[in-house]
Order: structure tokens, then sequence, then C-alpha cells
């Protein structure tokens, strides 16, 4: 099985008809016309595009992207790791033994 399949299967199955959702508190559908019937309503998502990228003979090495990557994450990972123990604290719990390795 592919990474993160079967986290994706968990999230969407193959069998997951959209049709037949109920709307709850959290989830409410909305038909075309709702939408374009708001003011200012907008559905072109043209605007999500990062201009930096559009100029490919510009990009940086892609060694220097990964290492960017790389630096990105690390530094979300410690973030993360001291959330985590903060809410261990804040629970009167100490660090735990699985905690994941905070990497240099």
């Amino acid at each position: 099985m592919p990474c993160g399949a079967s986290r994706h299967h968990a999230l969407r199955s193959e069998d997951d008809d959209r049709s037949k959702r109920v709307e709850t508190e959290r989830f409410k559908a909305y038909t075309y016309e709702e939408l374009t019937a708001r003011d200012k309503a907008n559905l072109d998502i043209t605007w999500l595009r990062d201009p930096s990228l559009d100029d490919a003979d510009n990009l940086p090495a892609p060694e220097v992207l990964a290492a960017e990557i790389v630096e990105d994450l690390q530094a979300a990972l410690e973030e993360f790791a001291a959330i985590a123990e903060t809410l261990q604290q804040a629970r009167g719990e100490g660090p735990t033994a699985e905690a994941a390795p905070v990497a240099d």
C-alpha cells in the first residue's frame, strides 16, 4: 500500500457519495446559484497561484529547494514538539518516552 494510502482511504473511501451527505452544524451544502448570488462572489481560484513561480528559469536549484523544505519542516517539528510538551505539562504529565525526537 502506498505511503499515506490508508490515511487517505480513511478520509475518503471510493464509495463515498457526496450527494448523500447530510447537513450538520459543521457542514452545509450550497448550490452554485446560492454561491454566485452572494455579494462579491468570485469562484476564480487563479489568485492562488504563486507569481514567484511563473518564471521557471529563475527558480533555485533543486538541492537549494530541498534544503529549504527540510529546514522549514524541522522548524515546524520543533514547534509541534514544544506545543506537545506544553500540553503534557498542562495536564500534569511529563514528556513521554514515545515523543518523537527533535531533529538538529
